[in-house]
This record gives structure tokens, sequence and C-alpha cells, in this order.
């Protein structure tokens, strides 16, 4: 008689590998349909140290991610929360600490039936915030997102100016910013195009 084969036990379905250094995932199953899921981040010294590394910063003294998931018609969820955030960058010309504040609102849509427009024929959604509803939300992420692209771009100690560049290959005349002016490579043209005095 052959023997009964034992039944393989029910597994979760696994949560998506990553080495964020700020996680805070919430599977979308398990989310309440009729009252907000809250949420308040606030990583301690050695999660933003690890945060401040993989962006970039001198340093991360604050930061705090807070707001809330809330549904959104049948199957539909928004997330609505606040960033704030001290950070210490280098200056883009001297390499100094440039310290600033960032406060920035941020907003995600998830819907369970949406369809990415790329490829498609189809205009562009006005609302950039929307995407397909994951299995996990992870507020932790979309913070780490947020402050990355709150960063400035070229922070600047102060006092510092980028003054005028100039570039230019061995034994060649360097470009000024003048000379990248609009007209400027037209006004070239006239000058080699004009006879010279006492020219035939």
């Amino acid at each position: 008689m052959p023997r009964p084969t034992p039944e393989k036990p029910a597994q979760a379905p696994a949560e998506p590998a990553t080495d964020a250094p700020l996680r805070h995932p919430l599977r979308s199953a398990t989310l309440s349909s009729r009252k907000p899921t809250r949420f308040d981040l606030r990583p301690d010294a050695a999660t933003r140290a690890a945060i401040a590394a993989a962006l970039g910063l001198l340093d991360l003294p604050a930061l705090r991610f807070r707001g809330e998931l809330r549904p959104s018609g049948r199957s539909d969820f928004e997330l609505e929360a606040e960033l704030t955030a001290s950070i210490v960058q280098p200056c883009s010309v001297t390499l100094a600490p440039v310290p600033a504040s960032i406060a920035e609102p941020v907003r995600r849509l998830y819907l369970a039936d949406w369809q990415d427009p790329e490829g498609d024929e189809v205009e562009m959604p006005e609302d950039d915030s929307q995407e397909l509803l994951p299995e996990v939300i992870d507020p932790g992420a979309v913070a780490l997102e947020a402050l990355e692209l709150s960063l400035p771009l070229y922070p600047r100690a102060p006092g510092v100016a980028l003054g005028e560049a100039t570039f230019a290959p061995p034994g060649a005349a360097p470009l000024r910013d003048e000379d990248l002016k609009p007209f400027a490579s037209l006004a070239a043209l006239r000058d080699r195009l004009t006879p010279s005095e006492g020219g035939e």
C-alpha cells in the first residue's frame, strides 16, 4: 500500500529581497478597507548613518516620515505623508559641509487596475504619483525615494561661487562662457567672411 504523501505546509509570500536601510513593509491584503493605517517612521542614529552613506550625505541628523495609508474606492489605496529631514551635504565646489532642511509633502496612489501607459498610444496621466498596487507597500522605501528626490543637486557653502569654467584640449585656446552665448558662432562666421581693410 503506497504511503500517503504528506501535505506541504502553506507558505506565506516571501518579503521582497532588499538591502534598503529603511524598511516598514505593509501587506496590501492586510490593510484595513475602512480606516487609515497610520505610520510614523523616525529611524535611529545607526539607520540614519546607513541612509546618509547610501545617498552620499555627510550626515543625516534628523529624519521623520509621518502619514497614513487610507483606502480609496473599493480596492485602491492612497499614501499621504510629510517628509522632514536635516541633512549635511558636501559643497559641490569645495566639499565643505553644507547643512539644509527638507520639508516635503509626499503622495502615492496605488491602483489595483492601473495599467502602465508606456508603449501604448495614450496620453500620459497628469498625476504621476499613480502606480500599480503591489503586494507589499513599504513607506520606508517611499521615504528614501522622496528624500533622494528632494536633495539639492548642487549644494554650495556660503560665499562660494562656481566661477567661469574653461575647457580645451592641449595646445588649443580654451572656450569661455562668452564663446557659448547665443549668436557667438554666427558673429565669428561673419568676421571670417567680412573682407579685411586693404584686402581684395
